[in-house]
């Protein structure tokens, strides 16, 4: 048996719909007609989506438009090996926190399943905000400053639908995560990106300043940062607020890998002088759990709750009470969590410099970037085909993180956040069957 891989190719045209729920401030007043604003960056066809499947069946890539338009993809890869090693998402391995488990199920049995209120189960919300004190020194308002939601991606959603309006300028650093610019899209924002270089990915703050405008609405970060591994330092975060403060612009901040800071400790920017009333936080807990929550003052939090009631309305209630007990599991874990991802991280790294490529650091989350082209293929995409193809290991191309695919063509995204076995394995195969050109 064969399987095939196949990379979906997706082709967007992006402009709003629809208006936003929340109007914030200095940029609620705006005209009707939204048409000069709309983004209109279609997708580079040469491009396929992240979204990769496998499939043991010979199904044809490609699909009829209702304007009559054939959308022509990649045929599926032929992999003549069913042990693929997925080194590109973020599958974790669970650590087992047994007394977690047992809040699960201990809450199925209590019967706590029913809707929880639509902010989350106040227990919860009060143990984010302990969590919160405990990390930030901020201490905050449980039941009128966090949202809980459904993973930290529909925070995410819930932020950018609630709080953005048809033509807010909202500024991007690239590469991002890949669902800041759907959401952004469907708000009708009007994106600008700043473009980060290896090797140190580091915030061209000269560029940053002459980019914030007399529109932008938001600033929108990631640390620990997915997919560069980039931690923000005091000083970046420091830059960044004080264009913010001067213009009234707000920061919106995706936290959710800020307990896996390895080179530097994690720095929320809500905890900086002046910031936290025009920030918001989004977090989660337990990985597939889709358990997150979303922390702002309550002008801000009254936006996201407005989108949140029309995305979820609620949250898995026995979920939360689960999460609940994680949030309180102590420090101990945390340590020792560290000190696994470590020991894999340096497995990877350093296996992955054998093989031929340039390792960019990683200070944080469970992601480290490469560049692949001493192996002499075209471009990401091609690289991640031939990984998958000829060597069976799967990584991710990153130019579906940049609003300008050229910018990522030869970076590739690995994970080590895998058994140890897999991550030797991986490396080995990449040792025999990779040659540098």
């Amino acid at each position: 048996m064969q399987v095939q891989y196949s990379w979906a190719h997706f082709q967007m045209l992006k402009s709003p719909t629809s208006t936003s729920f929340f109007t914030f401030s200095k940029h609620s007043q705006k005209g009707s007609d939204s048409s000069s604003r709309r983004t209109h960056r279609r997708i580079n066809n040469n491009y396929p989506s992240f979204m990769a499947t496998i499939s043991t069946q010979n199904v044809p890539v490609s699909s009829s438009h209702d304007d009559g338009s054939t959308q022509i993809t990649h045929q599926p890869l032929q992999v003549t090996s069913l042990h693929i090693l997925f080194l590109g998402l973020n599958t974790c391995p669970f650590y087992s926190i047994e007394v977690v488990f047992e809040a699960a199920i201990q809450a199925i049995k209590d019967e706590k399943n029913q809707y929880a209120p639509g902010y989350g189960v106040p227990d919860f919300n009060e143990a984010i905000a302990a969590r919160f004190k405990k990390d930030t020194g901020l201490v905050i308002d449980p039941k009128k400053e966090i949202t809980v939601t459904s993973g930290c991606t529909e925070a995410i959603a819930a932020t950018m639908l609630g709080l953005i309006n048809p033509g807010d300028e909202v500024i991007l650093f690239a590469p991002f995560y890949d669902s800041y610019e759907t959401t952004l899209s469907m708000a009708g924002a009007e994106i600008k990106c700043i473009t980060w270089r290896p090797t140190d990915f580091s915030v061209p703050l000269e560029e940053l300043k002459s980019t914030i405008s007399k529109n932008t609405l938001v600033i929108l970060i990631n640390t620990p940062h997915n997919p560069t591994g980039k931690m923000f330092t005091r000083d970046e975060l420091g830059a960044i607020a004080s264009p913010c403060i001067e213009n009234d612009v707000l920061v919106f901040t995706d936290e959710v890998y800020d307990k896996l800071a390895f080179d530097m400790d994690h720095i929320s920017m809500a905890s900086l002088p002046g910031m936290y009333e025009r920030t918001e936080t989004m977090n989660s807990s337990l990985t597939g759990w889709k358990i997150g929550w979303a922390i702002a003052p309550p002008h801000l939090t009254w936006g996201v709750r407005q989108a949140h009631s029309f995305l979820t309305f609620a949250t898995s209630t026995p979920m939360q009470w689960a999460a609940m007990v994680a949030l309180r599991t102590p420090d101990s874990y945390f340590d020792e969590l560290k000190r696994d991802y470590m020991v894999k991280k340096e497995i990877l790294v350093e296996g992955l410099k054998d093989v031929g490529f340039e390792v960019f650091p990683s200070r944080g989350t469970y992601f480290v970037l490469v560049d692949h082209t001493p192996f002499g293929l075209e471009n990401d995409i091609s690289f991640c085909e031939y990984l998958i193809k000829e060597v069976g290991v799967v990584a991710i191309p990153t130019s579906v993180f940049y609003l300008n695919p050229e910018d990522g063509k030869s970076l590739v995204r690995f994970t080590f956040c895998k058994d140890e076995e897999s991550l030797r394995c991986a490396v080995e195969r990449m040792k025999e069957k990779l040659k540098k050109k």
